[in-house]
């Protein structure tokens, strides 16, 4: 896809490449990841060029940039946002954490793998965070035949305002993942707001794991 500049997006100088990690310009693993196996180097830019595959074909960009939402880890202006990743050790999971089994995985004695996302917004107050972290759930477990990974978990790191209700919504949704396979639909059965259910609306695009052709 042809990158066509924003005025809100920067020049190419405001950017570090896709192919490389710089750490400083990287936000730092959040309690979310703590006591999980964190990526970094090429590990981490592996997942995060997924990502950016994965936010690009279920439209997950920041609008106040206008740019795909991975292209902020890459963004020198704010060198502490972005998403982190870890792979789960299934020992350090909360008891009450839902967890696949694994059961529709070709080696059954393997477990499910799980990747944990932590996204750090430029802002406390960022008013995208619920919206940008629902939309990255969805395009993570909505097109889950693109990877790996029986789950994968989203978090807005603590520093945000309204990170306590924006978790406890995607912690619910990632159950309800677990328990029936499909991704939660708004209660109204509208369209979501920055505060209520997950985006169900219907756009033209291919059709994921999640049973919609939402943009998120």
């Amino acid at each position: 896809m042809v990158n066509v500049p924003s005025p809100f997006g920067g020049s190419d100088d405001t950017f570090d490449t896709y192919d490389e990690f710089v750490p400083g310009h990287a936000p730092a693993p959040g309690d979310f990841l703590d006591g999980h196996d964190v990526l970094d180097g090429r590990e981490h830019l592996a997942v995060h060029r997924l990502a950016r595959e994965l936010f690009e074909e279920r439209a997950v960009y920041d609008m106040t940039f206008g740019y795909n939402l991975a292209r902020l880890n890459n963004d020198r202006r704010h060198p502490d946002a972005g998403y982190r990743y870890a792979v789960e050790r299934p020992g350090a999971v909360d008891d009450d954490l839902p967890t696949p089994d694994g059961a529709d995985r070709e080696v059954q004695d393997d477990e499910a793998r799980v990747l944990r996302a932590e996204f750090t917004p430029t802002t406390a107050f960022c008013p995208q965070s619920d919206t940008l972290t629902r939309g990255s759930l969805r395009a993570w477990n909505g097109l889950a035949e693109r990877h790996e990974f029986e789950l994968v978990r989203v978090r807005v790191a603590p520093m945000h305002q309204r990170a306590t209700g924006i978790n406890a919504a995607l912690r619910e949704a990632e159950a309800t993942l677990v328990e029936t396979g499909e991704l939660p639909e708004p209660e109204d059965g509208n369209a979501a707001t920055p505060r209520d259910g997950f985006d169900g609306d219907a756009v033209p695009e291919s059709a994921g794991r999640d049973g919609s052709r939402a943009p998120f």
